[in-house]
């Protein structure tokens, strides 16, 4: 693609948030859109969201387990963006009324306190840069009618990206075994699933190792501070305003999100 399809593209995708009505996928207009286009469709949209004010404050990880791959019918990991406005506060309800198609999965969220940049990067050089994880929850969304995604069109979509609930309890990587950390799943009291850290490509720290190194050769630096959303431990569930979400991860403590009521 050239820099002009790029740019319609990225608009396009733009035209969703402004109108709040899904849009067609990337691919049906551009059909020959690959991974490496559909970075670029992305790294657009994050740079006019910073030059008009917002700024970045980490990077997740989609698609790196099994459930979620099935889910998505895709194949691979994918990484995108999340601003300062995609953060709300656990436990006070926030304004759901701009998504589009929301769902909501639990993560181990990973905060880092040196920077962290591939290629080369080894699970020791990960676990040197992470200060501490908290329980996540994370709202994805989708600019594509009906989720009808491919890996180009998730990938453009700043890797359907919408907000995320950080829970309050830090827990240092010494004292929690990762892989095995659990959490139940509850919406509105219910519990919807169950699962754990090893869901995330065998644990959690290989997503951010996977993530340190694909980003590296682009330039990009995972910075101190900054919040690594690594993966679900379960499958997405639909979520709508008026919802109260709970990951219950044991020793890791827990998050609730909650979503305020339609106006």
């Amino acid at each position: 693609m050239d820099a002009d399809a790029i740019t319609k593209a990225a608009e396009h995708l733009l035209s969703a948030y402004a109108s709040g009505v899904p849009v067609e996928p990337i691919i049906s207009g551009f059909p020959d859109a690959d991974v490496t286009d559909a970075y670029r469709i992305q790294q657009e949209q994050v740079r006019r969201w910073v030059d008009a004010g917002d700024e970045i404050k980490g990077h997740k990880v989609g698609l790196s387990s099994q459930a979620m791959q099935r889910q998505m019918g895709v194949h691979q990991p994918d990484y995108g963006h999340l601003l300062a406005n995609m953060f709300h506060a656990e436990h006070l309800p926030f304004d759901a009324s701009g998504y589009l198609q929301p769902r909501i999965e639990p993560e181990i969220a990973f905060v880092l306190g040196t920077p962290l940049s591939g290629p080369g990067v080894t699970a020791a050089d990960a676990m040197r840069a992470v200060e501490f994880v908290v329980p996540a929850l994370e709202i994805v969304d989708s600019r594509i009618t009906d989720w009808r995604i491919s890996i180009v069109d998730t990938i453009a979509d700043n890797a359907s990206s919408g907000g995320v609930v950080l829970g309050s309890k830090p827990t240092r990587l010494a004292d929690a075994d990762l892989r095995t950390a659990g959490c139940a799943f509850h919406i509105n009291g219910e519990l919807r699933a169950t699962g754990s850290g090893a869901a995330v490509l065998g644990s959690p720290l290989n997503a951010l190792v996977w993530l340190a190194n694909t980003v590296g050769p682009l330039g990009i630096t995972l910075e101190p501070g900054h919040v690594v959303l690594p993966g679900s431990m379960t499958r997405a569930e639909p979520v709508k305003p008026g919802d109260s979400v709970v990951s219950d991860m044991g020793e890791l403590g827990s998050v609730t999100a909650v979503l305020a009521p339609p106006r």
